[in-house]
């Protein structure tokens, strides 16, 4: 088991999208993470997903009541605000109208692909956010249809500048075997900066961050976990990430998967 961790993705907030259904489930999320060795949880409600619309405003006043009820029952988890924002038209002006925000209020902000190709306009939403000096990370690229056909479309993001995030559940297996091996190679090359759990509730979709890293650990080693886990902490502080040279090599085992696609 792993201390001290950060968990950059959740659905932790009740009701407010399809995570958890009611405050006693986020309280028992909460008591799961914390025995997980999670200190920190950034509240990422979609945004903009077309079924769920959460302003920033909102989510800061949901965090802050749902703050105070975790200080009443003695549950050790800071929960801070931030959005998991669907890339839409608007984005741009919704953030410069303060209803659409970064995590914790840093200069990093989660975006979603769809899940089945990388939206028009991606490359140059990523040029716009550069001049605000607003670093986006792909949330669970490894889940995207495009992206698992052609990993040179991420790469292609990340060298535009930005980062990506690989879910808990997909590097211990939850997702199949080709999801998980696609996920390390990803972790592998430098396509990938963090880990996060994505919690939904404590069942299926709970936090799974320690499993995630001992999984890491075992296959890549000890470094690659401290560089995850030091990237999550500059989120929360609002630091640079060092950031290493991407790269996509074609694995055996990915061509293999492709012929018989």
């Amino acid at each position: 088991m792993r201390f001290l961790m950060i968990d950059i993705h959740s659905h932790i907030l009740p009701g407010v999208d399809d995570g958890s259904c009611d405050l006693e489930n986020s309280i028992s999320m909460a008591k799961q993470a914390v025995v997980q060795g999670i200190h920190s949880v950034i509240a990422t409600p979609h945004h903009e997903n077309g079924k769920f619309t959460n302003e920033i405003e909102f989510v800061e006043l949901r965090v802050k009541l749902f703050r105070e009820e975790l200080e009443k029952r003695n549950i050790p988890l800071c929960v801070l605000a931030g959005q998991e924002v669907r890339v839409y038209r608007g984005l741009i002006e919704d953030i410069e109208a303060k209803k659409t925000s970064t995590l914790n209020g840093s200069r990093y902000m989660l975006l979603e692909l769809p899940s089945d190709r990388i939206s028009i306009g991606t490359h140059e939403l990523l040029h716009e956010l550069s001049l605000m000096n607003i670093v986006p990370i792909i949330a669970h690229p490894e889940r995207n249809r495009e992206i698992a056909e052609n990993p040179l479309k991420l790469l292609e993001l990340i060298q535009l500048g930005a980062l990506s995030q690989i879910t808990a559940h997909s590097l211990i297996g939850s997702f199949g075997k080709s999801i998980q091996t696609f996920s390390l190679d990803l972790c592998k090359n430098h396509l990938s900066h963090f880990i996060s759990s994505d919690a939904h509730n404590t069942t299926n979709r709970a936090f799974a961050l320690a499993g995630a890293y001992d999984i890491l650990q075992e296959k890549l080693g000890i470094d690659l976990v401290n560089t995850f886990q030091n990237n999550a902490n500059s989120i929360i502080h609002d630091l640079e990430i060092e950031r290493y040279q991407p790269v996509w090599g074609k694995p055996k085992w990915f061509q293999f998967w492709k012929s018989n696609k």
